[in-house]
């Protein structure tokens, strides 16, 4: 080992070692029900994109167009469907007492509707049993933005109401299969931002927006009425989910 990679080990050591300190609480200054946690989405983490039954969502689609500005898609991400084992090892080094993932919809019922994948079914299965193994709290949210391509094809994804019922139908799965391990519940990630992103300003998929300022960021869409058509389809679906739940 070099001077300098030594000095910085060094100094790394001393850094960990006083960080309570220099910032002036510990554990203890916290309330014992306040929970110290980690979180990831599924296509930001998974990778695995095209494995054991996955059918593309409407992120695949995105980033394989070249729609994000560093050309980068999902397709490895984190590795996370190989690597999850690790991961909550690491976890639980670190000390976090919850983790909040993401589940993929296509992952799990890949044709958005209907069956569901058994091996998409024992990918999730492992990961709450891995968690909880350690004693690590699971908080999953259902929706991160990434609904099947497949039912952006049918129907217009949350531009239409049939989406209510298929998104009920994918999250009782949810419930019945995991509901006995799972510590919270979240039905979609910032619906707000989402709505905004797919259909107000385009830079999330599906990507619909209306031309503003001669500036054509999106091929179709209309920024003036659909973010208020998949806001309401959004709510009503959360609202379905919610009563299912109770």
């Amino acid at each position: 080992m070099g001077a300098a990679a030594a000095f910085l080990c060094l100094l790394l050591s001393l850094c960990v070692q006083d960080a309570a300190a220099a910032i002036g609480f510990t554990r203890s200054d916290f309330p014992q029900d306040f929970v110290f946690g980690a979180g990831i989405s599924a296509y930001q983490y998974e990778g695995a994109v095209a494995e054991d039954g996955r059918s593309p969502s409407i992120w695949d689609t995105f980033t394989h167009a070249g729609k994000m500005s560093d050309k980068s898609t999902g397709d490895v991400a984190a590795d996370g469907y190989h690597k999850y084992m690790e991961d909550v090892k690491l976890i639980s080094e670190t000390g976090l007492e919850a983790y909040r993932f993401s589940i993929s919809w296509s992952r799990l019922i890949p044709n958005g509707t209907g069956d569901v994948s058994s091996k998409g079914l024992q990918y999730y299965n492992n990961f709450i049993d891995e968690l909880v193994k350690y004693g690590i709290q699971v908080h999953i949210t259902l929706y991160h933005l990434d609904l099947p391509q497949i039912l952006e094809d049918e129907y217009g994804g949350w531009l239409s109401p049939r989406i209510i019922e298929d998104f009920r139908a994918y999250a009782d799965v949810c419930f019945r299969e995991f509901g006995d391990r799972v510590a919270s519940w979240t039905t979609m990630d910032e619906p707000n931002i989402g709505v905004v992103g797919s259909y107000d300003n385009g830079v999330f998929p599906p990507a619909r927006c209306s031309d503003r300022f001669g500036v054509t960021k999106c091929t179709t869409g209309d920024s003036s009425v659909e973010p208020y058509i998949a806001a309401h389809n959004t709510l009503m679906a959360h609202a379905s989910v919610f009563c299912l739940y109770r």
